[in-house]
């Protein structure tokens, strides 16, 4: 019986790989273009194509399964209309049109997707949530990979520092870690605290029952000044991918809208993820799903944030704190359900943690502490207190708490690691 589901597997391996060989090239294609709206409205316009010398991705799940996120983009094959890959993610604007500067000017942001390079042309459908939730086209662009304007420059070449290895990147969960605010004398800290935060990853489950299946690069790429900018503080720093404290003018949040400097930089290795640490002890940081995280380097509370943001990107997990100021408005609407798998409006329960409620636990369940421990439905959640639930009386999406991740968002996070590893 063993034989027979190795054959089985092996064969099914085997056709996923033709699969990929049949439409893609081991490299990818970075599409950049520009994200330009309002709070009530968006546009898309085009802006470069780039051949990278990596795939970081799997070679056989090249089509997205959990439609989380804001955004999903499609690529199809261009002559048999065939889709050959997809990907679910959420951006910087998607967030900036929640906040009340949305609501007084037009703002754009340059804006990434990857995808393995392909070896015909292919068309890309770029889709996002209407106010219902549901996906809806919103741009296209058809792409001959033998256009000679697809630019094979690299503009940010730096070498890459091993700090995990586990094997081939098309069947490992890929993190490349970008130091911002190090300068060239700092890169041994820089070497130092990536080894140290990658240890934090791996003292949380479910990621240490799973650390073969990651591989960890480091980036030794220099900026000018030692920092980031605060500018709440007056204080400005020349750093290589432009990360600063007071986004959205909330303080602790740390976050770049410097896109293409992060991706050049990124392209110095494959990855699935990108996480910044920026050279500080201030406390802070941020993450958006398959966009990238920022934690910094040096506070008390840093395993903490490196864990906590890194559930944001990888894993699409939400804040269930709802005690906290924030510069969003009405970010989930209690008539949606939201793509996020640890919080529910209860509109549609049934497709989040349900199953995993005992029959004895009471639905909403009394945020008391009598119940901590026990997977229920506890009201407060997504920065509200009232109209969102989030799994567990508590865990690491929602206080300050090491290797507390609730069985929901564990649940969560080890289908993102199979994913990216079969």
């Amino acid at each position: 019986m063993k034989k027979l589901l190795f054959a089985m597997l092996m064969l099914f391996w085997i056709q996923t790989q033709a699969a990929f060989d049949d439409y893609f090239e081991n490299a990818s294609l970075r599409i950049d273009y520009y994200h330009t709206g309002n709070n009530l409205s968006d546009s898309y316009s085009f802006d470069q194509l780039i051949k990278e010398p990596y795939w970081g991705g799997s070679k056989a799940n090249l089509l997205d399964i959990f439609d989380y996120g804001k955004y999903k983009f499609l690529v199809y094959d261009a002559a048999s209309n065939t889709l050959i890959y997809s990907k679910t993610y959420s951006t910087l604007f998607s967030e900036w049109q929640t906040t009340n500067e949305a609501k007084e000017t037009v703002k754009t942001f340059s804006e990434t997707v990857i995808c393995p390079f392909p070896k015909n042309k292919i068309r890309v459908e770029f889709q996002a949530r209407n106010k219902k939730g549901i996906f809806e086209k919103k741009f296209e662009i058809k792409i001959d990979p033998k256009n000679y304007f697809i630019s094979h420059e690299r503009r940010l070449v730096f070498p890459k520092y091993d700090i995990l290895n586990s094997g081939d990147p098309a069947v490992k969960a890929d993190i490349v870690i970008i130091p911002d605010g190090y300068t060239k004398d700092e890169m041994d800290k820089f070497i130092k605290d990536a080894k140290r935060f990658s240890g934090y990853l791996f003292n949380a489950s479910p990621y240490k029952e799973n650390k073969s299946k990651f591989n960890i690069w480091a980036i030794e790429a220099p900026s000018a000044e030692s920092g980031t900018d605060m500018p709440g503080d007056g204080i400005w720093k020349n750093t290589l991918v432009g990360t600063s404290f007071y986004t959205f003018d909330t303080e602790r949040y740390l976050m770049t809208d410097d896109n293409k400097d992060l991706r050049d930089v990124a392209a110095n290795a494959p990855y699935d993820e990108i996480y910044i640490i920026v050279n500080t002890s201030r406390y802070g940081g941020g993450a958006i799903y398959n966009h990238y995280a920022v934690c910094v380097s040096e506070n008390p509370n840093g395993e903490y944030v490196f864990a906590h943001e890194f559930g944001h990107c990888f894993a699409n997990l939400g804040d269930e704190y709802y005690d906290s100021e924030t510069s969003y408005n009405d970010f989930y609407p209690l008539d949606v359900e939201p793509n996020e798998p640890n919080l529910t409006t209860l509109v549609n329960f049934d497709i989040k943690w349900k199953n995993m409620v005992g029959k004895d636990t009471p639905i909403p369940t009394p945020n008391d502490v009598k119940y901590k421990g026990i997977v229920g439905v506890f009201e407060g959640g997504g920065y509200v207190n009232k109209g969102v639930y989030r799994p567990s009386y508590d865990c690491s999406m929602k206080s300050i708490s090491v290797n507390n991740f609730c069985p929901v968002c564990r649940a969560a996070i080890q289908k993102m690691i199979d994913f990216y590893t079969k």
